[in-house]
């Protein structure tokens, strides 16, 4: 690290990117970036920390410039070609987290789904009872001075996650996505079996997923989960409009009841995750139980507000698994109420590749309407629309418009679930206006 230079970001406002921006800012160190003009939901807290975004430009590149570069962005961008002519120290955000983690007792959390809630409250469990730094991959990141504990989410898209070696992991789960790069499962499989053995200590790994089952590696790998053969398990859940309480075993010791205001199954095994990181780290369990259950969750994951007589969802959810654990999540909050799914599909690839599972587990909502696919920097074209997977969708299907919103407006006193890790929020803005002049109206 160098106090001399600026530490200069390309495509400041990514998710991963600003968080890391925010962490260097808190260390004391010069930093400043450029994006798209479009106001992104990671750009207040760059903001808040008085962070210079500019508009990408080649101008902007002089010496004395340390180059950070977005994954987003190829070596063509002019930014960073002109970075690179220049003779510009360049790293790619992966690399450069790689050589930040160093010197703390790092913890990455990795995970086709699950990886961004699991930091998040791992970051706020340990922030509780240690210093601790943390990158999380809603934008959130902090620097924190003699930090014991560095938190960081890790991307396996591309293989990312392989430039960094962690003390601990904690592995949620195995899942195909990224289609656009992974050849399929085993595809996956190979990138998360060749990180686990960078891993330093050890592996916390959820008990019901068969591929992370077959984990072969030098450290020991201890599994959470519900069941008898999990090293750390949780007992008599209970599950409520409040949130869920449990009792957490490790081969056999009674490590007391927790609670956690915080919905659906898989934040119970979030939990258990971050018990176990704490329980090898020798970190009171009292402290833990506080922790948790002060918890309130990350952006952009289950955030509600209210508006007239409706709940508003807004979530990341863009996998199958990621829309059954969200709606499973609304159902255990709002049991006797409606519940909507808006959804917008993120990249043709991945709708192609799993389209049967995306209209199976759509369907656990009451009702569901799609917007048109959302085409990434990476895909701006496929050879499928929404309307093929709305062909498959039993619960509805009808396409939604940033211009009409108003099917809607049909429902009352229930629970709209927008999901997607593009731009649906702009759907989920339109809705909220028409709602917000309606009930200026019926006043």
């Amino acid at each position: 690290m160098d106090n001399a230079t600026v530490y200069y970001f390309v495509g400041i406002k990514g998710s991963g990117m600003s968080a890391l921006a925010l962490i260097l800012h808190d260390k004391g160190f010069k930093v400043q970036g450029s994006d798209i003009k479009q106001y992104t939901f990671t750009q207040r807290g760059l903001e808040q920390a008085g962070i210079k975004v500019l508009d990408f430009d080649e101008a902007n590149i002089h010496e004395g410039l340390t180059v950070i570069a977005g994954n987003s962005f190829t070596d063509d961008h002019p930014e960073i070609k002109k970075a690179r002519a220049m003779g510009l120290p360049v790293y790619r955000y992966h690399e450069f987290l790689g050589h930040l983690i160093e010197g703390y007792t790092s913890i990455g959390v990795a995970g086709a789904h699950g990886k961004t809630s699991t930091t998040g409250l791992l970051s706020h469990v340990l922030s509780g009872v240690a210093p601790t730094s943390y990158l999380i991959g809603d934008g959130t990141g902090k620097g924190t001075p003699n930090a014991r504990f560095f938190v960081y989410e890790a991307d396996e898209y591309r293989r990312h996650f392989l430039a960094t070696k962690p003390d601990y992991a904690i592995m949620t789960n195995i899942d195909f996505d990224h289609p656009d790069y992974y050849t399929g499962i085993d595809d996956v499989y190979d990138a998360f079996e060749t990180w686990s053995n960078q891993v330093k200590k050890g592996i916390f790994a959820w008990g019901d997923d068969p591929e992370l089952r077959k984990l072969k590696t030098d450290v020991p790998v201890y599994y959470y989960g519900t069941n008898d053969t999990d090293d750390f398990q949780a007992k008599n859940i209970k599950r409520s409009t409040t949130g869920s309480t449990f009792d957490v075993y490790h081969d056999g010791e009674d490590l007391g009841n927790f609670e956690i205001h915080l919905y659906g199954e898989h934040n119970v095994l979030n939990s258990l995750a971050v018990i176990a990181v704490a329980y090898f780290e020798k970190v009171d369990m009292d402290e833990i139980k506080h922790e948790l259950a002060d918890f309130k969750g990350v952006k952009r994951r289950f955030t509600e507000r209210k508006l007239a007589d409706m709940t508003i969802i807004d979530d990341y959810a863009h996998h199958p698994s990621e829309i059954k654990a969200t709606l499973d999540a609304a159902r255990q909050k709002y049991p006797d109420k409606e519940i909507i799914a808006v959804f917008q599909p993120h990249t043709f690839s991945r709708t192609i590749a799993l389209m049967d599972d995306f209209a199976k587990s759509l369907n656990m909502a009451d009702k569901v309407f799609l917007t048109d696919i959302f085409s990434s920097a990476r895909e701006t074209q496929g050879k499928v629309s929404s309307k093929d997977l709305a062909a498959k969708i039993a619960k509805g299907g009808e396409i939604l418009t940033v211009d009409n919103m108003s099917p809607l407006l049909d429902f009352h006193d229930a629970v709209v679930v927008f999901m997607g890790a593009g731009d649906v929020q702009k759907y989920e803005r339109a809705y909220e206006e028409l709602l917000s002049h309606l009930s200026l109206k019926d006043n």
